[in-house]
């Protein structure tokens, strides 16, 4: 019957419409109704009101997120970045037979994607990307309609089903990257989707060759195959891939030169190929005159740059740092787009620096150290109100530096170190508020400093060595509270040192040595309260030394060749500070041996008074040693069995003691241990005088294995009593006098174990406040703070010691925080001396933790210092994310340090990795912490800084002093590039 003689027949309205509803909309509209809300049940929304129009009272075409086609049925879910959680139901989902567009991308779905995803066999386009799934993706094969599929870092794993991609021909857009899939060599699939214009198969663990059959895809725009494991040569094919406007390869081991007709790319606007070992010229690269971003660092290349560069019109990025080019510059180059930044640091370039490279007043960063460059900085860069940083130390620069780069508004490094420049530093640098560092050393500048230094107040390491400036150094330079090293070294100042010093509260590191500076210490200096290293030496300066300097936690003390008189202070006079009083011929010392006995006529009567104290605390020692003779010989024996077990005990103090061998030995009960080691014990000791001490207990039967990373002291050799580097190692540790390395007291030995006697920490370790059960809330500013603490004490450990001490097993548990949460390095049990003219330790067991362990060590087992680095950045990360160096999360075999690199190549932004319990106001400043992390856990050591660099990059990263900087190599630092790559 048609449909116009049903209308014939009935011609009640109301019945008509009736019967439309029942047998011609109500059983397609009510599935998908069902279906929708079955979606709609299974996901959780929290930010936004998306489902409010999801109810039954509405037309499915109505909800939000809901497209239907002319016939009202479902074509598409838009749904991607609402803030979902919550677990995909595609059995529901793929029963709308007509779904030609899901699009589900970042948000925070999770769960597997189940066989059913084989049902929806219409649809065209498929996001899931930027989201948390697990598990494998399943056979695509059935989807052979599919234009769009986008997965990338969606958390998948396991073998990715490459074979199934072969039925998928109409693709066009294909993004897999950015998950931990399992290795496999360059998908052959891949090859017969000609019609693809975007391939994005970055960090999804593919290796191999990249197939001559890539010329194939001749319609590709976007080609990305970067942090993979493919090598050889660049294939010819790619040459023919003439469409191409973004080519990243970067962080793979490909070798051998671009291949002949690279040059054909002309419509490349971004291209990468760093941290690669490719080698040769760039003379294919001279006709890509549509490039904006060339990123070529860390490769094998040489010759000169083409002289075609400076003709480039649409050039902004310009990175060749770490290869061996040779030649000049292109005298023209940047000056055409609004150019952003150049480094070719680390070359072998030669002639003058391009003068029109801010000519549109854009660009933010001049990297050009180490090289051979010559001539002056030119005129222009005077007016270049956006640059932030010039760093072109290390090279063979000259002349006068123009005067209005001292003022520039935005600049925030100013390094010119070991050049020839000449000429003064002048008075406007006080207008300079955003200046943090100025490096001159090595110079020939002179005059004398600009009054007004302190109006830039920013400022936190200055370094004027090695030139000559003269006159007095200002008084007004106490203003600069957040300065935290100052160095002015073998230069020509002369008059009094500033007691406005002391105002400088940050100060870490003064050298002032190798002038004609006069007149007394002030002693203003010893109420410095972060003040670790003082050298004055080789001055003219007089009087007696300042009694407040006792109060100093000094590692590094230099007062030599001086006039000073009088006698050294008794807290002074260590051995770590023999030294550090020679040339001084009116000094005089009552235990110094290099120094003359002080006689009655020159002591003061603080001495004398210092001196009977001293001979009543003797005769109290003999006293008390006397009754604990007598309560030893005559006492009834103990029931503990740790005091019954040894007959004698020999104590080594470090420190002086309120305390005996015997109160700490008999403290040693089960109701005290606090903790347990694979090599003993840790107790916590309280004394008769209310003092707090940790003791570990470490039975000489103890033997180090590589299971036996967490255990403390492994140093005491092959655990079958002394080895021979155990004293040496002990005394040199127990020598350390730094605020953030825990402080050792003692040791107390027998015949089978050894007690170590350390400082109480009443707030446990930074591990147990982020990780366990104690966990509190730490906001940015308490993180911050442990951050730089703990980077001192290790920056201490490498360049403060006579011979640098390697930590090996730097980690958040070996982080101890005192009742003020500041922080302690703590646990020296891997430690590893490096003595003189000695290899780097090549052991083969595995010293360090799971997580924090350094990569070269699958490869060499050498340890370094940046072997520490790479271990510091990783509790950086810590601090920053709050989360677990090896977390579920990150998939498998994947740590801390790879899921963030994954998460700052893929986002805009990198707050959402920033831990929750910071406050939003602080998130941009644990976010600058978190690239100088990435820094410090470089792949190859020598690309991390040193730890005095790291500490002064946290200092530059003071919260709300920074915005977001990453880094380039040692000592350096780059703006983030605009494709999101470290």
């Amino acid at each position: 019957m048609s449909a116009k003689s049903i209308f014939r027949r009935h011609p009640f309205p109301g019945f008509l419409t009736l019967l439309c509803i029942l047998f011609f909309i109500c059983p397609c509209q009510s599935d998908e109704l069902q279906t929708l809300l079955n979606l709609k049940s299974s996901l959780e929304n929290s930010k936004t009101n998306i489902f409010d129009s999801w109810t039954p009272e509405n037309s499915v075409c109505k909800f939000t997120g809901i497209v239907c086609d002319s016939n009202g049925i479902v074509k598409e879910i838009n749904l991607s970045q609402e803030n979902l959680s919550g677990t995909l139901p595609f059995d529901s989902i793929c029963s709308l037979k007509s779904l030609e567009k899901l699009s589900l991308g970042s948000n925070f779905l999770n769960g597997s994607i189940t066989d059913y995803l084989r049902n929806c066999k219409t649809l065209q386009y498929l996001d899931l990307g930027e989201n948390s799934f697990s598990g494998k993706v399943p056979d695509l094969s059935s989807l052979s309609q599919l234009k769009f599929l986008n997965l990338n870092r969606s958390g998948f794993s396991g073998q990715f089903p490459w074979k199934s991609l072969a039925n998928l021909t109409s693709l066009t857009f294909l993004s897999l990257g950015d998950n931990p899939f399992d290795k496999s060599l360059f998908p052959i699939e891949v090859l017969k989707l000609e019609k693809l214009y975007w391939l994005y198969l970055t960090n999804c663990s593919i290796g191999g060759k990249i197939p001559e059959e890539i010329g194939n895809l001749t319609l590709l725009g976007n080609l990305e195959l970067s942090d993979n494991h493919l090598f050889g040569e660049i294939p010819v094919g790619i040459t023919k891939l003439i469409n191409l406007r973004q080519l990243e390869l970067y962080n793979n081991e490909l070798t051998g030169k671009f291949p002949v007709g690279f040059g054909g790319l002309m419509n490349l606007v971004n291209f990468d190929a760093s941290t690669n070992n490719l080698e040769g010229d760039l003379s294919e690269l001279k006709n890509l005159t549509h490039i904006a971003s060339l990123q070529l660092f860390e490769n094998q290349f040489s010759g000169e740059i083409p002289a075609e560069f400076g003709d480039f019109e649409f050039l902004q990025e310009l990175s060749l740092y770490t290869n061996k080019f040779t030649g000049s510059l292109p005298p023209k180059i940047g000056s055409w787009a609004e150019f952003l930044y150049i480094d070719v640091s680390e070359n072998l370039l030669t002639g003058h620096i391009p003068p029109d490279m801010c000519k549109k007043g854009t660009l933010t960063d001049l990297l050009m150290l180490q090289n051979n460059f010559n001539g002056g900085i030119p005129e222009s860069y005077a007016e270049c109100s956006s640059l932030v940083r010039l760093r072109i130390n290390n090279n063979s620069l000259s002349g006068i530096v123009p005067p209005g780069i001292w003022s520039l508004p935005a600049i925030k490094i100013i390094d010119l170190t070991l050049n020839q420049f000449k000429g003064p530093v002048t008075s406007n640098i006080g207008e300079a508020k955003s200046l943090a560092q100025l490096f001159l050393a090595n110079n020939g500048f002179s005059g004398e400093l600009p009054t007004n230094i302190s109006g830039a107040s920013s400022f936190v390491a200055i370094n004027l060595s090695s030139n000559q400036f003269s006159g007095q150094i200002p008084e007004s330079i106490g203003k600069l509270k957040k300065l935290g090293s100052l160095h002015m070294e073998d230069n020509l100042l002369s008059g009094a040192i500033p007691s406005s010093l002391g105002s400088c509260v940050s100060l870490n590191d003064l050298g002032l040595s190798g002038n004609s500076l006069s007149g007394e210490i002030p002693a203003t200096l010893g109420y410095l309260p972060s003040l670790n290293s003082l050298n004055l030496s080789d001055n003219k300066l007089s009087g007696e030394i300042p009694m407040s300097l006792s109060s100093l936690r000094l590692t590094v003390l230099d007062l030599s060749n001086n006039r000073l008189i009088g006698s050294v202070p008794e807290s002074l006079s260590i051995n770590a500070f023999s030294g550090s009083f020679a040339g001084n011929p009116g000094l005089c010392s009552q235990s110094m041996r290099n120094l003359r006995r002080c006689s009655s006529d020159s002591s003061s009567s603080g001495n004398a008074r210092t001196m009977i104290l001293c001979l009543i605390a003797g005769a109290s020692v003999l006293v008390m040693s006397l009754i604990c003779f007598i309560y030893v010989k005559f006492r009834p024996k103990n029931k503990d069995p740790l005091i019954n077990r040894h007959d004698s005990w020999a104590m080594k103090q470090f420190h002086l003691l309120s305390f005996s061998e015997e109160e700490v030995v008999k403290a040693l009960k089960k109701e005290n241990l606090i903790g347990k080691g694979g090599s003993g014990n840790v107790y916590k000791v309280i004394l008769r005088n209310g003092n707090q001490l940790a003791v570990k207990h470490i039975w000489k039967s103890y033997s180090s294995d590589r299971n036996s990373c967490r255990s403390s002291m492994a140093m005491l050799g092959n655990g079958k009593g002394r080895s021979p580097e155990y004293d040496a190692e002990v005394a040199t540790l127990s020598s350390i006098r730094h605020v953030n390395v825990v402080k050792l007291y003692c040791s107390i030995t027998s015949e089978d174990s050894n007690l170590l006697v350390y400082e109480y920490m009443p707030n446990g370790s930074l591990w147990d406040r982020l990780h366990t059960s104690g966990k509190i809330e730490m906001d940015w500013m308490v993180r911050y703070e442990i951050a730089v603490g703990a980077a001192r004490g290790l920056e201490y450990l490498h360049h403060g010691c006579d011979r640098p001490v390697i930590h090996r097993d730097v980690k958040s548990s070996n982080i101890l925080l005192d009742e003020q949460m500041k922080p302690r390095i703590a646990d020296f049990g891997l430690a590893k001396i490096v003595r003189a003219n000695a290899a780097w330790d090549s052991t083969h067991i595995i010293a360090g933790t799971h997580g924090y362990i350094a990569p070269e060590y699958g490869y060499t087992y050498k340890v370094t210092e940046k072997s520490d680095v790479y271990s510091f950045g990783v509790v950086l990360m810590e601090l920053v994310t709050g989360k677990k160096p090896v977390e579920p999360e990150f998939g498998e075999s994947k740590d801390i340090v790879q899921w963030v690199c994954s998460e700052m190549r893929n986002r805009g932004s990198v707050v959402d990795m920033v831990d929750s319990c910071i406050s939003k106001t602080l998130k941009e400043d644990a976010e600058n912490v978190l690239r100088i992390a990435i820094h410090c856990t470089a792949r190859t050591p020598a690309l991390r800084p040193s730890m005095r660099m790291v500490v002064q990059l946290l200092e530059e990263a003071e919260p709300g002093t920074l915005s977001g900087i990453i880094f380039s190599k040692e000592g350096e630092t780059n703006e983030l590039q605009s494709n999101g790559k470290v």
